[in-house]
């Protein structure tokens, strides 16, 4: 199978892990629910999403249970049971590893200054540090840090219409130099999560030249995000020509909806990963056609 095949079972398999993190997913499972054997799937996984899918469904459980310690009044023996640790002494081991603290005091700090920080937020609801909004219409949109929706760590970043009226597009974007990537293939992945989209949404990079020229592009308009979708994974992959000058990519949204995206990468890869470039030649006839208008 080619490595879009891969990607789109995984994202599948992310799926199906979002909507059953409270339940037991043994190896196996996952992997029959692919369709692979469970080397195979273990293998593409590690491939596409660069952790294992037991880390990787640890992290996520992980990241829940911290957030319902801060947002709910559950007790923890409760949490910790809810996401499949044996018991509140092993939670409280495996927390404190990641957060270098026990789940009450997590609590006890974060509350006070997650409440601290959603009274900055509905005060002053800015751009995230080093992006940027446009589009365009950035008037019809907001964009914002999110401290109760997140994929990994206490943070996440949205973007969404302020009502059903919303016009054209907007993005939230950054530019860089592309000098220390020409000549390379570049990956630019995200998490994603949407809620109501109604026109489209995706994350996309383009490479140009000093004059402006695009010479490479790719929007996932061929395979857009839409509706209402749990956490996922998504990449574009492009090619960087030595010729080039800047590299621009973020996340857009077009018409009503609201998405968030968490743990970005931008990396080098290989040529196992394939680009996924609009080519704006491939919706074109080989021949003429119907030179008579006979036809």
């Amino acid at each position: 199978m080619s490595y879009q095949e891969h990607e789109k079972t995984i994202q599948e398999t992310l799926n199906y892990i979002e909507q059953h993190l409270k339940d037991d997913l043994p190896l196996q499972t996952l992997a029959k629910h692919a369709g692979y054997s469970r080397f195979h799937f273990h293998r593409i996984f590690k491939k596409v999403i660069k952790k294992s899918v037991v880390d990787y469904i640890r992290e996520r459980r992980m990241t829940q249970a911290a957030k319902d310690l801060i947002h709910t009044d559950q007790r923890v023996i409760d949490i910790a049971l809810q996401y499949r640790f044996g018991s509140q002494e092993s939670f409280t081991r495996a927390f404190k590893k990641i957060y270098d603290m026990s789940p009450a005091c997590y609590r006890r700090l974060l509350r006070n200054v997650i409440d601290k920080e959603e009274t900055n937020m509905a005060a002053n609801k800015n751009t995230p540090t080093g992006w940027i909004m446009t589009g365009e219409t950035p008037s019809d949109y907001e964009t914002g840090l999110d401290n109760r929706i997140v994929h990994s760590g206490t943070t996440s970043a949205y973007l969404k219409s302020k009502d059903e009226k919303a016009r054209g597009f907007a993005t939230l974007m950054q530019q860089i130099k592309s000098d220390r990537y020409r000549g390379e293939r570049l990956q630019f992945s995200a998490f994603v999560k949407s809620e109501d989209v109604k026109g489209s949404a995706g994350l996309w990079m383009r490479i140009d030249h000093s004059s402006g020229e695009v010479l490479a592009f790719d929007n996932m308009m061929n395979r857009p995000i839409t509706g209402t979708n749990g956490w996922n994974h998504f990449s574009v992959v492009l090619d960087v020509p030595v010729k080039s000058e800047v590299i621009a990519f973020g996340i857009l949204l077009h018409g009503p909806g609201h998405i968030w995206m968490d743990e970005l990468s931008f990396k080098i890869v290989d040529e196992s990963v394939p680009v996924t470039e609009q080519n704006t030649v491939d919706h074109l006839e080989d021949e003429p056609v119907n030179l008579n208008f006979e036809g």
